[in-house]
């Protein structure tokens, strides 16, 4: 599904703000890091989401919860960062609007970041979260897992990894402008082949080499290139103005090929996780229908 609407004034002022770009490439890591926690204050949680600090198998995660968020009903978000940066804090205001939209609780962990642990730490520790889950009755029926950039990516390689170990898989899953290619050789990751105010094609080459250098092409890390078959449904989200949109429509394209249940969205001149900005009107438009398709499957 296209749309085909101008992007909103408050979009293009988030637009306007970043001037040219975030510069993340010339900072260390941990300076990026510091960059995106304090982005956080950006993105603020609802003054009714509660979060509680669990240790999900050994994997420091939130539960995120909101007013008539059903108690069998869960989501796995696996939050952004180019696998080196984010964590809970940055993310738990998108995780609650989501919790709001789905009527749902959110298990929202801390995964290990590269380089101090490249893959597959944030593979195992995503595949740690849903087992632990599934330890605590939790019904795969009535699960879903979900991310956004990275995270969207580890989502579909978390998928690849439980099917591949024989797990159950979740009802559905959910990406937002995920991140499937760390090689980076859709089109659109072409120098010049769209104007992106937040990615650059070698920033996020670089970034793939902190996490998976010796591994860019395993499924696990670029699960573009792993067997599609037997996926749950799945909703990929995603911007014309992404470095990384032939990153959901080339994995759209190779998963409805090995019969997936798949719905692409892309939203005209949006940029990458358009979603984190509460304020953009396209932001909750886009939450509401992962909520509807959540509500859906599970």
């Amino acid at each position: 599904m296209e749309n085909l609407t101008l992007p909103s004034i408050e979009h293009e002022q988030v637009v306007e703000m970043m001037n040219g770009g975030l510069g993340l490439e010339e900072l260390s890591v941990d300076e990026q890091r510091a960059v995106m926690e304090a982005s956080a204050d950006m993105f603020p949680a609802e003054a009714d989401v509660l979060a509680s600090e669990v240790d999900a198998g050994g994997v420091p995660a939130d539960w995120v919860t909101v007013n008539g968020s059903n108690v069998d009903r869960v989501i796995l978000y696996l939050h952004g960062g180019g696998y080196t940066m984010g964590s809970r804090n940055t993310h738990r205001g998108l995780a609650g609007r989501i919790a709001r939209v789905a009527r749902a609780r959110v298990l929202l962990p801390d995964y290990r970041l590269a380089p101090e642990h490249p893959f597959p730490a944030a593979v195992e520790d995503a595949t740690t979260c849903w087992r632990w889950l599934v330890s605590k009755d939790h019904a795969p029926d009535r699960m879903a897992i979900a991310g956004d950039s990275s995270g969207g990516g580890l989502t579909l390689a978390t998928l690849l990894a439980l099917k591949a170990a024989g797990d159950p898989l979740p009802a559905c899953a959910i990406g937002l402008s995920p991140w499937t290619d760390l090689e980076g050789q859709g089109p659109t990751a072409e120098p010049g082949a769209v104007d992106d105010p937040m990615l650059t094609p070698e920033g996020v080459r670089s970034s793939g080499r902190q996490y998976a250098a010796a591994n860019l092409h395993n499924p696990l890390a670029s699960p573009l290139h792993g067997d599609l078959q037997n996926l749950p449904p799945l909703l990929l989200q995603v911007g014309t103005r992404e470095i990384l949109l032939s990153d959901s429509t080339r994995f759209a394209e190779k998963a409805e090929a090995a019969g997936v249940e798949v719905t692409l969205e892309i939203e005209d001149g949006l940029i990458h996780v358009w979603h984190m900005f509460p304020d953009i009107p396209e932001a909750q438009s886009a939450i509401e229908r992962i909520g509807a398709f959540i509500e859906q499957n599970c």
